[in-house]
């Protein structure tokens, strides 16, 4: 039988683990925004940096997509990746939403999510050049190699 300071103890615990703060998820894709002008803005902001642009494709309820995200915008990389790529992301909901906007950029998305396209932006031109298109589950996997391998792959990538 328990005693009752052990009882006590054990009621304690339970509503000290209950109130413990959860971190919020994320939503780093924005369910609400225009892609179109989200893409279009950032295309801009690209030229005027001079950066490559990076379309990330994904979604809320996608891990792959979270733990990317997290990696880009708070990883070991992060500040350095900022520096050197203009990013955009654009939701794809469930395989339902801004289909006509990946399929315009390389179609990144048909093996799954996250999925990116890779654009050079001619500081000189408003034109868009697509010089490399995520193949399926390569982005999925990549976050595996950690966030050197992250921006590693997004160096190499952007290579001209």
């Amino acid at each position: 039988m328990l005693s009752f300071a052990k009882k006590i103890l054990i009621v304690v615990f339970v509503l000290m683990a209950g109130c413990q703060k959860k971190e919020p998820q994320t939503q780093p894709y924005d369910e609400s925004a225009n892609a179109e002008q989200a893409i279009s803005i950032a295309q801009k902001e690209a030229k005027t940096a001079n950066l490559p642009l990076v379309i990330i494709f994904g979604a809320n309820w996608c891990d792959d997509c979270q733990a990317l995200s997290h990696s880009l915008e708070h990883g070991e990389y992060a500040l350095k990746i900022s520096k050197e790529f203009k990013i955009v992301k654009v939701n794809v909901g469930n395989f339902d939403t801004n289909l006509d906007i990946t399929k315009a950029y390389g179609d990144p998305i048909q093996g799954g999510i996250p999925g990116a396209t890779f654009l050079a932006v001619d500081s000189l031109s408003a034109d868009k050049k697509i010089i490399y298109v995520t193949k399926p589950g390569e982005l999925a996997t990549i976050r595996r190699r950690g966030d050197d391998g992250i921006y590693k792959f997004f160096k190499e990538k952007t290579r001209l």
